[in-house]
C-alpha cells in the first residue's frame, strides 16, 4: 500500500515499497536483567483463571541463540548489548515468517489477495521452506494485519488514516488461530499520532499472541499528505510506543511484546541510538524495500546492520520485487547469508 518513489541516498537507491491504494480500503460501515512482572496482590476469587507462569528463562541458551543469529559478524555491533527479556519472550528462540496486508485491498499484501484458505496454504508452504533452510531455528507464523491505513483524503477526523472496524480485525485474529499464528497489528498514522492510535488496539494488544508494528513511512510529521513524501518517526516515537506495550504486559501479566518498526531510509528513523530496551519488549527492525536482490542487501546494510537496535526483519514482495530487470524473490537460504540473520520475516 505504498507509493513508490525513487530516493538517492548517497550512492544508494531506495526503492519504496508498495502502491497506495486508498480506494480499495473502505470498511463495511463508517539495559540489566529483569524477571518476570509479580502478580498485583489482589486476592483471586475460585472462578477467576489464573494464567500458569511462563518457564523462567534459560539465559545460557537466550545468549547462544542471541551470538547464532548475529552469524559471524565480527564488527562488535551485533549481537545488540541489552537486558534479558522476560519469561515467555519469542526471540531469538523462534524465527517469525509473516504474511501481510489489508482485507479490503489486494493491492496491500497477500491477505487481501487470496481466500483464507489459500493464505493459510500459501504461507505454511513458506513455513516449511523457512524450516528446512534453517533446521536449527524453530519457524512460526503470523499474520501482519494493517489496522489502520494511510488513506489519500483526509476522511472525518482529517488524520488522512482509517481505522479497521473490529469485524475485520477479528478475521485476522480468527485466521490465525487457524494455524495457531501469531498477530501484528500495523499501524499507519498519517497526521494521526501514535499515542491517538495505539491505544484504540488495547483490548487486542492485552492478548497474549498479538503484536504490534508500526510503520514510519506514513508517520507524516510535515503534514504532508500520505504517499507525496517519505514520513518519519523518531526514537522518541518508538520508545512512547515501546513503554506503552511495556505497561500493558505488566498489568496483564503478560509475556513480552514484540514491536516490529518498518524501515527503508535512513531518514525513516531519527536518533536511533537513543531507542530503549526493554525487558518487556522485543524490538525488530524491519527492512521494508523492494527491489532487486542487490539493492536489498545493500539497504539493509545500510539501515538496519548499521544501526543496530535489537532484532532484524526482512520483506519479500511477491510483485514488487520482480519489477526491475533480473530481480526476482530471494530465497531462504539467500536471506540468511546476512549478518545478524533476521528473525522475523514477511512477504506481500
Amino acid at each position: 500500500m505504498k507509493k513508490s518513489a525513487l530516493i538517492w541516498t548517497g550512492a544508494l537507491l531506495v526503492l519504496s515499497l508498495s502502491t497506495l491504494s486508498f480506494s480499495m480500503c473502505k470498511p463495511d460501515s463508517a539495559k540489566g536483567q529483569t524477571g518476570p512482572a509479580e502478580g498485583d496482590g489482589k486476592a483471586k476469587s475460585d472462578t477467576e483463571v489464573v494464567k500458569p507462569a511462563a518457564p523462567p528463562l534459560d539465559t545460557a541458551l537466550f545468549m547462544a541463540k542471541l551470538n547464532w543469529n548475529a552469524n559471524g559478524d565480527t564488527s562488535g555491533m551485533w549481537p545488540v548489548k541489552g537486558a534479558y527479556p522476560n519469561a515467555g519472550a519469542l526471540l531469538p528462540f523462534k524465527r517469525i515468517v509473516a504474511y501481510y496486508g489489508n482485507f479490503y485491498s489486494k493491492k496491500m499484501g497477500v491477505l487481501g489477495e487470496y481466500s483464507e484458505d489459500v493464505v493459510i496454504e500459501k504461507l505454511n508452504g513458506e513455513i516449511k521452506k523457512w524450516q528446512a533452510a534453517d533446521t536449527t531455528m524453530e519457524v512460526i507464523p503470523a499474520i501482519h494485519y494493517i489496522a489502520a491505513t494511510a488513506q489519500g483524503a483526509p476522511g472525518d477526523a482529517g488524520k488522512y488514516r482509517l481505522r479497521m472496524p473490529a469485524a475485520q480485525i477479528d478475521k485476522a485474529i480468527k485466521m490465525a488461530q487457524k494455524m495457531n499464528a501469531l498477530v501484528f497489528l500495523d499501524v499507519q498514522i498519517a497526521l494521526s499520532t501514535l499515542p491517538e492510535e495505539i491505544p484504540v488496539l488495547e483490548k487486542y494488544l492485552k492478548m497474549p499472541n498479538v503484536h504490534l508494528g508500526i510503520d514510519p513511512e506514513f508517520s507524516m510529521k510535515t503534514g504532508k499528505k500520505p504517499g507525496s513524501v517519505i514520513g518519519t518517526m523518531d526514537a522518541a516515537d518508538i520508545n512512547w510506543t515501546s513503554d506503552y506495550l511495556a505497561k500493558l504486559v505488566k498489568a496483564n501479566n503478560l509475556p513480552p511484546k514484540i514491536l516490529v518498526v518498518h524501515r527503508f531510509t535512513k531518514a525513516m528513523v531519527t536518533n536511533y541510538k537513543q531507542i530503549k530496551l526493554q525487558p518487556d519488549v522485543q524490538i525488530v527492525m524491519d527492512m521494508d524495500g523492494w527491489g532487486h536482490q542487490a539493492r536489498k542487501f545493500n539497504t539493509y546494510k545500510q539501515f538496519i546492520y548499521k544501526e543496530p537496535v535489537q532484532f532484524t526483519g526482512f520483506k519479500l514482495f511477491y510483485k514488487n520485487d520482480l519489477r526491475e530487470p533480473n530481480s526476482r524473490v530471494l530465497t531462504p537460504a539467500e536471506v540468511l547469508k546476512l549478518k545478524p540473520q533476521p528473525i522475523y520475516i514477511q512477504y506481500q
